[in-house]
């Protein structure tokens, strides 16, 4: 009991300092950017007078360190600061599109992890056929080809050349204001308002986006499930599996995944992690109203404060699912310590 308290101790030990870590190089991505945020505020044409007035309101004008310890209370208390572009506080906007990205994440999380884990344990079955070496080749371009560029052809196709899918945003402008948010995932909100029409709609704009992340996604989980599978499959629990008349249904999905399943804990949470980050180019391509977009956006117009805050936000979400897979990890599987 002692070693697992010591354990835990040391894990959440290493999160507080790796998340003080990444607010100071949040804090310096302000700092050092060629931006600055006093004439992003006023403008180019600002007086002399009023640039020095802003940015001693601003804090600027004190000692680097100061700043810093400044900017950690604020983000303490929850306060992110002012954006430029919208007038609105950060906290605020982020809270607006972050559902967004969330749940294009989710359901390309989804779709990855439901083909991905069973092509990954059928090419490890079928180690070196046929359908080993074409499940590799899928695999190999889902990682090669950049998302941009899917995502791009996609729109080409699929919606200017072939019209099977709709264009880009979130949602038809017929349906623009006519849910009302409550969880922000349109998805779940269409249903809530019993619009079926709405939610087909959404599901349809959802498409392209989450199919090209979930491939992209599905590439990296096939290849792990795939190595996994081919260590657990020369186990000898296995062996003794088969040796005892078992079917090779039973052996691959009743002995030798179940080992391989909690080593995919940590890789879904890792792929997770990653969909929350990697959406920015999706989201820009598809026009979709997520964080992704809400930061280009941002940067593209010097407003440093939504910057440095999204940046902060994905870096400490991919920080607590890394530990949330380490704690499961532990869960599952007695033996680690």
């Amino acid at each position: 009991m002692t070693s697992r308290v010591k354990s835990l101790t040391k894990i959440l030990s290493s999160v507080v300092l790796t998340l003080l870590g990444l607010s100071i190089v949040t804090f310096l991505i302000g700092r050092v950017m060629p931006v600055d945020p006093v004439i992003a505020a006023v403008g180019d044409n600002a007086p002399e007078e009023v640039i020095v007035r802003v940015r001693a309101e601003m804090g600027l004008d004190q000692p680097l360190v100061v700043q810093y310890l400044h900017y950690l209370g604020q983000v303490l208390h929850g306060d992110f600061g002012m954006s430029v572009l919208t007038k609105n506080p950060v906290a605020v906007d982020i809270a607006r599109v972050f559902p967004a990205t969330l749940e294009l994440a989710t359901g390309a999380l989804l779709l990855a992890a439901l083909i991905g884990i069973p092509l990954g344990v059928w090419a490890a079955v079928r180690q070196g056929r046929l359908v080993d070496q074409i499940i590799r080749i899928v695999c190999l371009a889902g990682h090669s080809v950049p998302v941009f560029v899917l995502s791009l052809l996609s729109l080409l196709i699929v919606y200017a050349k072939l019209g099977l899918a709709p264009g880009p945003g979130r949602q038809d402008i017929l349906y623009d204001g006519m849910i009302t948010p409550v969880t922000g995932l349109l998805s779940i909100d269409t249903l809530l308002a019993g619009d079926l029409g709405a939610f087909c709609d959404a599901l349809a704009h959802m498409a392209q986006p989450v199919i090209i992340l979930a491939y992209f996604s599905m590439a990296y989980i096939t290849r792990m499930t795939r190595a996994f599978m081919i260590d657990a499959l020369k186990g000898e629990y296995v062996i003794t599996a088969r040796a005892a008349g078992l079917t090779g249904t039973r052996v691959v999905w009743g002995h030798a995944f179940p080992n391989v399943a909690v080593q995919l804990v940590t890789v879904l949470a890792l792929t997770y992690a990653g969909l929350l980050e990697g959406a920015v180019v999706s989201e820009t391509v598809f026009s979709w109203p997520g964080l992704g977009r809400y930061l280009t956006n941002a940067l593209m117009n010097g407003d440093m404060n939504p910057v440095v805050s999204a940046t902060l936000l994905i870096g400490t979400i991919y920080v607590g699912l890394n530990l949330l897979a380490d704690l499961l990890y532990r869960l599952l599987d007695p033996r680690v310590t």
